[in-house]
């Protein structure tokens, strides 16, 4: 079993955090099923680990929270054979809300450090299919155009 230390180190390393809730009527019978769910992701090379959590102060609310080190590895593990089989019919019960969080600031016992965004400049003005928004800032200085 993981010291409290030893998990927050482990979170301290995550590039993306990925939280799925649910409302669940009967726990002791979603256990299991939740359980097999998320045995083919935290098997997965990538996976830094993974938890299922009940809310404290709701008794039907519960999330499977997952860490990695980027979004490209949690996609590739979700297009894995077994991930397929048991674990994406479980969240698409979830509750539909984004689920995957960019880590920005990390601060434990070996101190505060603040992450870059890798999310994309034009993230926000592109549709699903294009390529690229018509225009993108560049990151940093500006390169002198020829």
């Amino acid at each position: 079993m993981a010291t409290i230390a030893e998990v927050y180190c482990c979170r301290m390393d995550t590039g993306f955090v990925v939280i799925t809730r649910y409302r669940v009527d009967d726990l002791e019978a979603w256990m299991p099923i939740a359980t097999a769910a998320l045995a083919p992701l935290v098997t997965h090379p990538q996976c830094l680990g993974g938890e299922i959590c009940a809310a404290v102060d709701e008794a039907d609310l519960v999330a499977i929270v997952t860490r990695w080190p980027s979004v490209g590895d949690y996609r590739r593990a979700m297009s894995s054979y077994d991930v397929k089989l048991h674990t994406v019919p479980l969240l698409s019960s979830s509750i539909d809300e984004p689920t995957t969080y960019e880590v920005l600031h990390a601060n434990g016992p070996e101190g505060a450090r603040d992450l870059a965004s890798a999310r994309a400049l034009d993230a926000d003005t592109i549709n699903l299919g294009e390529a690229a928004a018509p225009s993108v800032r560049a990151r940093g200085p500006q390169a002198p155009t020829a």
